[in-house]
């Protein structure tokens, strides 16, 4: 156990305002930071100027932004991780293969992180690339992911998240995002139809390492047309399936 002398309580403070930040609060001020994090505006501010002093946001005199040195962290860290050099040979082999973009991911929380992307064409009116994020419980892959933990962390985290629908077709009721949950733990895969946007179908099945622990998801999306479920199932998940076993083989 860590032991609290051991901790920089500033620098923690300065992660937690960093992480308020994102594509739906691109521009803060202080009293935005203070309410999110719940720490005083003196606190905020302190906070928010040493990001601009060290150049990691731009003030305007009202608004803070995060500036593009910020992604040295973020990249820094990507780069850091075995699994995307490991993974990302396979995902360019497989969208090659099947002709959809295919996608890796992790959980963080209550959103997956992209860690490694194949783009063979572009499905989403959002650009993906590793760093983007989604919220976990509405997306094939986070589905999957929360699938591979303890039923009552996996409820405990659906309770913290935002259900706000992005579809007219997103589930936003917990004990039925629950049961889907519980039939990708059972089928071993996740099926999504256009919930996380209109005319997109993803499959999603875990990465599994050499002791049968979930480490990632793999996935792929494609324009949701004519396809049957059970016709997309006959085509796609094949193919995902031999990747999953592949990479079992090689993470140790």
């Amino acid at each position: 156990m860590t032991n609290t002398t051991d901790i920089i309580g500033s620098f923690a403070k300065g992660l937690r305002v960093l992480e308020c930040f994102g594509a739906d609060r691109p521009r803060l001020a202080i009293s935005d930071v203070a309410t999110l994090t719940g720490f005083d505006r003196a606190t905020a501010r302190r906070c928010l100027l040493t990001l601009h002093h060290e150049g990691y946001a731009s003030y305007d005199g009202k608004f803070f932004t995060l500036t593009p040195r910020v992604l040295r962290l973020g990249m820094g860290a990507m780069a850091s991780l075995p699994l995307p050099r490991i993974v990302q040979p396979w995902l360019d082999q497989l969208s090659e293969q099947i002709g959809h973009s295919c996608s890796v991911s992790i959980l963080d929380d209550l959103e997956i992180v992209y860690i490694a992307r194949a783009s063979e064409r572009r499905v989403m009116s959002i650009g993906l690339m590793p760093g983007s994020r989604l919220p976990a419980h509405i997306t094939s892959m986070g589905r999957v992911l929360l699938a591979a933990l303890p039923e009552e962390e996996a409820a405990a985290l659906i309770d913290r998240a935002d259900l706000t629908p992005r579809t007219v077709h997103s589930l936003t009721d917990p004990a039925e995002i629950r049961a889907e949950i519980a039939k990708v733990r059972s089928q071993g895969y996740a099926l999504i139809n256009q919930e996380i946007e209109l005319g997109l179908t993803a499959l999603a099945v875990p990465i599994f390492d050499s002791r049968g622990r979930t480490v990632a998801a793999l996935n792929t999306g494609m324009a949701t047309i004519h396809a049957t479920q059970d016709a997309i199932l006959g085509t796609y998940l094949p193919a995902l399936l031999k990747v999953q076993d592949g990479l079992r083989r090689v993470l140790s």
